[in-house]
């Protein structure tokens, strides 16, 4: 009976000092935050809804072509020739393609407005990212997760939050 108990105080001890061996550390950032504290990413944001609204407002204007030229076929039907009908159907079907086309071509995935964002969101992503693995560097921080994706975080100390001091990193002090 010693000897398992002996065995088994040997085994907690061992475990205990295995985990603190292997402890971690681990940080928060709050990506949302960060961003909107970065004037830069706001005024991205800004122009990219603004090249949005005015690409979709021309889908918009070209969906509406193609409806009016619907509705003025229906009212005329009765008074067109098969060739004429088949001319007019073309012409809608056409232009539903164009509006179609149009949206693919600035709203894809490989779309204008996704390039445009690479352009102007991408940079400073990396300035973050860059910013968030040196602190982790120098640290010594086995992880950091964001907060704002991270859904299954439910609480989390403000203590281990590195937020501001990416911040500072990036030249925004807070």
């Amino acid at each position: 009976m010693k000897k398992i108990i002996l065995f088994g105080t040997m085994m907690l001890v061992a475990a205990c000092a295995a985990s603190n061996v292997y402890a971690q550390k681990f940080a928060l950032i709050d990506m949302e935050y960060i961003l909107k504290n970065i004037p830069a990413y706001e005024m991205a944001n800004d122009q990219l809804n603004t090249i949005s609204k005015k690409w979709q407002n021309e889908v918009e204007a070209l969906q509406q072509e193609a409806q009016n030229l619907y509705k003025t076929y229906q009212a005329d039907v009765v008074f067109l020739s098969p060739e004429m009908k088949t001319k007019r159907e073309a012409e809608i079907v056409a232009k539903e393609q164009a509006a179609q086309d149009l949206k693919k071509k600035y709203f894809g995935t490989d779309g204008e407005l996704f390039k445009k964002r690479e352009s102007l969101i991408k940079p400073i992503q990396d300035e973050i990212y860059n910013a968030v693995k040196e602190i982790a560097t120098a640290r010594g921080y086995a992880a950091i997760v964001d907060r704002a994706s991270a859904m299954s975080i439910i609480f989390a100390s403000p203590q281990i939050d590195i937020s501001n001091e990416v911040l500072t990193k990036l030249g925004y002090a807070k």
